[in-house]
């Protein structure tokens, strides 16, 4: 038996139309090609699907069958096309995202509520990029954004500029290095730094500062939230480098100073990796456009 997306249509409108003739206007056909329909399905099933000689026309328990099975497969085909059409125009779609950036799920945050807001039926989930290689990841299409601060050349993939910002030092306002008007790779020897639980390649203050200058901190305490970092760097047991815009409250408090790192600083950029075929989705950039929007708060505060 050969059953068509077609013949479920018929049975399910003949069944809500309580006859032939209604049924048939509905679709658009005439009564007897709709006839025709329904004795050539019967005839493959070697059934008969309705109740001759009942008004309102009513489904045999084999009709019936046939009709749970309309009822089942009809929406779902209905959705899929809607979902086909969405991606078409540009309305749904994937946006998995990978952060190499451990600090940048505070920032991403306020990014995400605004683009959910905008695109509800963009399905959107967040990977820590720190566990897995986030890039081959984006090349394999597993993930559709990566959140890095570390641009390569990749074949068909662009890295799109969100921001710049400034690692900076934190300490306790009582900390002998409060002292300084900027600290510099040396300084981080005899202390306790603590970091995020994350490679030190990954790290500014390792990548920019500590192993060009063949510096080892005296030791290491890796802590997964930032508000468990400052807790612990106001009650002096270590000093750490964050992203400003991490602290950019912890300046106006008595807890803690942020210094420099070196005379100068140091200016890090930040960057979304994208597949260049997915540039142009409409929801794509809208949330490349929010995330500027973001960072121009952040940089504003």
């Amino acid at each position: 038996m050969h059953i068509e997306f077609r013949h479920l249509r018929t049975i399910k409108a003949i069944h809500e139309a309580g006859g032939l003739a209604r049924a048939a206007e509905q679709m658009n056909i005439t009564q007897s090609a709709l006839s025709h329909q329904v004795k050539g399905l019967e005839d493959q099933a070697g059934v008969e699907l309705f109740v001759r000689r009942s008004k309102p026309l009513k489904l045999s328990p084999a009709g019936q069958r046939l009709l749970k099975l309309a009822q089942q497969v009809l929406p779902q085909v209905e959705a899929l096309q809607d979902e086909f059409s969405g991606l078409r125009a540009g309305s749904t779609g994937r946006m998995h995202i990978a952060i190499e950036c451990h600090a940048c799920f505070e920032w991403l945050f306020p990014v995400l509520e605004q683009f959910r807001r905008h695109w509800p039926d963009v399905d959107v989930d967040i990977r820590p990029g720190l566990a897995f290689d986030a890039l081959p990841a984006l090349l394999r299409e597993e993930v559709d954004l990566v959140v890095s601060s570390d641009p390569e050349e990749l074949p068909g993939v662009e890295f799109v500029e969100l921001f710049d910002y400034n690692p900076v030092f934190v300490a306790s306002q009582s900390h002998p290095l409060a002292e300084k008007p900027f600290v510099e790779a040396a300084d981080f020897r005899g202390e306790t730094l603590i970091t995020y639980p994350v490679e030190r390649s990954r790290l500014d203050v390792f990548s920019q500062l500590l192993i060009p200058a063949k510096v080892e901190p005296a030791a290491i305490r890796q802590v997964e939230l930032t508000a468990v970092i400052l807790l612990l760097v106001a009650s002096n047991r270590g000093v750490s480098v964050l992203p400003d815009w991490v602290v950019r409250e912890v300046k106006y408090s008595s807890d803690y100073v942020t210094r420099p790192l070196t005379e100068h600083g140091i200016t890090r950029r930040l960057y979304a990796a994208v597949r260049k075929d997915d540039l142009g989705k409409p929801f794509m950039e809208q949330l490349l456009k929010l995330a500027g929007q973001e960072a121009r708060k952040l940089q504003l505060a």
